[in-house]
This record gives structure tokens, sequence and C-alpha cells, in this order.
């Protein structure tokens, strides 16, 4: 039996544990490790909440800026019982609710906060491993930045040179988030964390920033191997960035063509969970009702109770009938979800009109970035078509997958997407950007729809173009709608799958090919 430790940032398999894509895997691959009969251990942040419903295990004695720490260690209950997974967090004071999702900050000064969190957190994990709470591990598997402090530790202090033993496997969810900060003179730089420590500045430096550490780079340098989320995504960021026509390396190409030439770098396709959830078939506009209304009870702020009643009053008329076309989309308000809306907000406006020739409607739920949450409450205002959800809700949620005819996927860049397996489980088309992990999971004019261009513009006119395509075939050409619809439901992204090629390409153990640090 192999002993696995996940580390990472969020954790779906516990309750208030997710902001994003990382939760589902953390959730999602533990589960299938421990069907193969291997045990595995996963440990997040308690951001200052978590550990309330946990058994305490230990205390955890830990120097940083030539201070003691204590932390705790938590064993906590997850949402189902699964045998050979236990779930844990890591409890100190400076590891807060984050302002996002509760779990991460967003500063002024670029992950200053973040970044002090995850220092504490990975130095309490290397200490929780050093004393042998998760037992003699094999492998260690990290997720993105936040957790590649613990590759740092291992390399640098004598204190944790019990780790340089075990195998780790770095995973990359989102290249465009780095963790980067200043070596010295800050509270939340690397000299301040470790002063005694030797730092092997070259090892350390970004790319870009030479008085700055890159926590990003540190996981792919590091790592005995390292993986991105899907294969096109592994092939985008071999590649200089060259925004926005081309979202690439982001000035990390270079450390990930070594690790290629290494043999250290893999692309790995995430997978989905299609064991559905249970979800009762023309729910959206009375679950968005009911969200609408839950949420106006409890929102202090004026201005947003006022567009949630705005909100509110535009669902009205759907809850006795259904509008003719659905589009929708879930997600994060970031640049890489919706750059193409902010930057030409005219394109949208066309995919607006040609929903209203039809008695079409485009449902948008997310919260994120304040300028994008505004542009979205404007155009709300404005356009009786569109209906803007700024708020979160799992039912919501689970039921636009259920009821949309079309989602809409306009990233950026996508490593490798979820929600386009999501909606295709049930049988719903997607109409993407033809990038990262949505090449790999979407054929257009078979099972949904894609659009891409060699410059900004071509991109641009090519979204418009492949919505009125999609618009078209499903007011004139049924039977090719239809079919669209049968082959989305028929493909099958599993985490058996993809936990396969883990065992295959990462997980594999030749004591022969260990790296030394």
């Amino acid at each position: 039996m192999n002993n696995f430790l996940f580390v990472a940032s969020e954790n779906d398999a516990i309750p208030n544990c997710k902001v994003g894509g990382v939760g589902d895997v953390i959730r999602d691959v533990p589960r299938q490790i421990s069907e193969r009969g291997d045990r595995v251990h996963v440990i997040v942040p308690s951001y200052s909440r978590l550990h309330y419903s946990g058994t305490l295990k230990a205390t955890l004695k830990i120097t940083l800026r030539d201070i003691v720490y204590s932390a705790e260690l938590y064993e906590v209950p997850p949402k189902e019982e699964h045998e050979n997974i236990t779930h844990y967090v890591i409890h100190h004071p400076e590891i807060g609710t984050g302002s996002i999702g509760g779990v991460y900050d967003h500063d002024d000064e670029p992950f200053f906060t973040d970044v002090t969190k995850y220092t504490i957190f990975c130095t309490a994990v290397a200490e929780a491993i050093k004393q042998g709470h998760f037992g003699k591990l094999d492998i260690i598997h990290l997720h993105d930045w936040h957790s590649s402090m613990l590759l740092f530790l291992r390399k640098y202090h004598p204190a944790y040179t019990k780790l340089k033993k075990i195998r780790t496997v770095y995973c990359i969810h989102n290249l465009a988030l780095q963790g980067i900060r200043p070596f010295g003179d800050n509270y939340s730089s690397l000299k301040t964390w470790f002063p005694k420590l030797d730092l092997d500045y070259d090892a350390l430096r970004d790319p870009r920033y030479p008085d700055c550490f890159n926590l990003m780079a540190m996981g792919i340098r590091f790592a005995d191997s390292v993986h991105t989320v899907s294969p096109s995504y592994k092939q985008d960021v071999l590649l200089p960035s060259d925004a926005p026509e081309f979202i690439g390396g982001e000035g990390l190409e270079n450390d990930l063509r070594q690790a290629d030439k290494e043999g250290r770098f893999h692309g790995i396709l995430n997978g989905s969970d299609y064991q559905n959830v249970p979800v009762r078939k023309n729910k959206l506009f009375p679950n968005i009702a009911t969200t609408i209304f839950q949420q106006l009870q409890r929102e202090p702020n004026r201005k947003k109770a006022d567009f949630l009643a705005h909100t509110g009053e535009k669902v009205v008329p759907f809850l006795k009938k259904r509008p003719n076309f659905i589009c929708a989309s879930v997600a994060r308000l970031t640049e890489q979800k919706f750059y193409f809306f902010k930057r030409s907000p005219e394109a949208l406006l066309q995919i607006l009109d040609q929903l209203e020739e039809v008695g079409g409607i485009y449902v948008l739920l997310g919260t994120g970035a304040p300028d994008y949450e505004e542009l979205l409450r404007n155009l709300s205002y404005e356009r009786e078509n569109f209906i803007f959800v700024n708020t979160q809700s799992e039912s919501v949620v689970n039921s636009i997958y259920r009821d949309s005819d079309l989602y809409f996927m306009p990233s950026l860049f996508e490593p490798c997407g979820i929600s386009q397996m999501l909606a295709m489980r049930n049988g719903q088309p997607c109409l993407v950007h033809h990038t990262g992990g949505l090449k790999d999971t979407v054929q257009h004019v078979h099972t949904g729809f894609a659009f891409d261009g060699k410059t900004y513009d071509e991109k641009v006119y090519n979204m418009v173009e492949s919505f009125k395509e999609a618009l078209y075939l499903f007011q004139h050409e049924k039977t090719t709608w239809k079919q669209i619809q049968l082959n989305a439901r028929k493909m099958r992204f599993t985490w058996k799958k993809s936990v396969d090629e883990y065992y295959k390409l990462l997980y594999t153990f030749n004591p022969a090919e260990v790296r030394v640090a």
C-alpha cells in the first residue's frame, strides 16, 4: 500500500473549502487512489474556521522570523466518508479567512497576505511530516504555488532534510498566478521568514523580477514530477505568452522546457464526476429567485441589495414561462474568464441581440473583480435579456448545468476547465474559446462549438459568428442540434482514466531516478 499526502489551498471533500476547480480535484483524485487500495491524507489551511469541527491531533512548533510559532493540526470530518482517506487542516491565527470565497485574499501589494499564510501553512505541514503524523509517506502531491514552499523547505532547510526521501509531484492548475514576492525588506519576504538560511538566489529568482522569488517556479524547478491539467495546456505553456492573442508560459516557459527536457513534465487531462447530483429539471428560475431572496435578507450594502432586487424582478416572468433559449455561464469574474467581454462589450451586445431575436436570454452567475462586476451590473440594467446573478449558489449552478440550452465559456485561456464537462454530461452543448483544456474536450459542431483566430479582432468576430451558428442550428436544424447534444452527453472524461495516467507518469517510483536536492 502506497501512502500519499495531498497538499493544497482548497478541498471540496470538506464543507466550505472550495473556490474553483482545485477543490474538485482535491475531492475526486484521493477517492480514485483510495479505491485502488492506497492510503491518502489530504491537508489544507483552516482559514480560521475549518478547524472548529475537527479533532486536535498535534501542536506543531515551527520557527519563522526567528520566532517560535505554534500551529495546530486538526483532523476534520469530510462530507462523505471514504475508506483510506483522512482530511486535515492547519490552524494558526495568521492563516485568516480570505476575502475571496473565504480562502484567498486580494491585496494592493500582490500576494502579500496569501504568501504569509501559505508560508506558515507549508512550514507546519513540513513539521507534521517530520514528526510522522501521516505515517511513512511515499508520495507528496502538491497543488499550485500555495503548496510549493514545502519544496523550498525540502531543498534548503536543515530541519526538513527528511522530506528529500519522499517523491514529490507538483500540479500546475493556473500558471497565471505565481506567488511572486521580494527576497527581502518586506514583512512577507523570504529573508524575513528565514533570516538564517543561505539562499541560492539564482535558483529561486523570478525570471522577470530579479529582486523577487517565484513560488510557482519553485514547484516547477524542485519537484520530481510536474504536470498540467490538460495535454493542450502543457503545449501552450511551453511557448511564451503574447497577450491577448495567446497566453502561454507567462515568463516560466524556459523552466517548463527544462522540466520537459528532463522528462519530468506531463500534460494529463482532469476528470469529472459522473455520479450526477440529483437536480430537478426546470428549477433554474425558482432557484435564482430563492437565492436572491435569501441573499437580500442578509445584504447590508444598499447598492448590492438594490441590484439583487432588480435581478429578482427580471426573473419573475420566467417563473411561469421558460424563455425559448437559455445561454448560461458560471465563473469567477476575472480577466481569464471574461476578458473578451471587458475589452469588447459591443460583441456581448451583438450576442444579446441575437438572443433577443429568438426570445432567448443569457444567465451569468459569478462574483469577482469589482470592475467586471460593475460592467455586468450596468449591462443588466440596460438589457432585459441579460440576467446577472451576482452571488454564489450551488443550487443555481447545478440548475444552470441541467436546464440551459448552451453553455458559454469564452475564456482567454483555460488550463483545463470543469464547467464544460459538467454541462456536457447533461447533454448541453458548449461554446468555448479553442484554447488549453477546452481544445481537449469540445469539438466544433460535434460535441459543441469553438472559436479562435490569429488576432484578437479575429477571435472576437469568430466568437460572435460561432454563437450565431449555434443559434441557427438550434432553430433550423433540429436533428443536427439533437445529435450534438447526444454526442456531448456520451463524452466521458473520467477520473479513473486521469489517475491511471498519474500512476503511470507521476507516481512511478524508481530510486535510481530520484532527484537529489
